[in-house]
């Protein structure tokens, strides 16, 4: 069983920081990949960040230059720092990992329960 925990969210005014960090606890062999996605209401699910277990990250371009993907592998923790963030960032932010829960099992996607950001004009 793996478990996601995350934490960090809140309410913040536009041009403020705030970050979100997710552990993974649980029996598993490697993570490749975490990520970070959002939703806001009435829209659909989207990628904002990930972070490969080698360090390669990708950022969705509304985020570029403003959010920082970094991971601790000994911990099994992802983090991301959200800075001048802007009433569009609302959202609930999901964290999501891609691992193998042995060296030969196929690869699984786990979602945490998700955290609110808002943010007030």
């Amino acid at each position: 069983q793996v478990r996601l925990v995350e934490s960090g969210g809140g309410l913040v005014q536009a041009g403020g920081s705030l970050r979100l960090s997710c552990t993974a606890s649980g029996s598993f062999f490697v993570i490749n990949v975490m990520a970070w996605y959002r939703q806001a209401p009435g829209k659909e699910r989207e990628l904002v960040a990930r972070i490969t277990r080698g360090g390669s990250t990708n950022y969705a371009d509304s985020v570029k230059g403003r959010f920082t993907i970094s991971r601790d592998n000994a911990e099994n923790t992802v983090f991301l720092q959200m800075n001048t963030l802007k009433p569009e960032d609302t959202a609930v932010y999901y964290c999501n990992v891609i691992l193998r829960v042995t060296m030969n099992s196929p690869e699984y996607r786990y979602w945490g329960q998700g955290t609110q950001v808002t943010v007030s004009s």
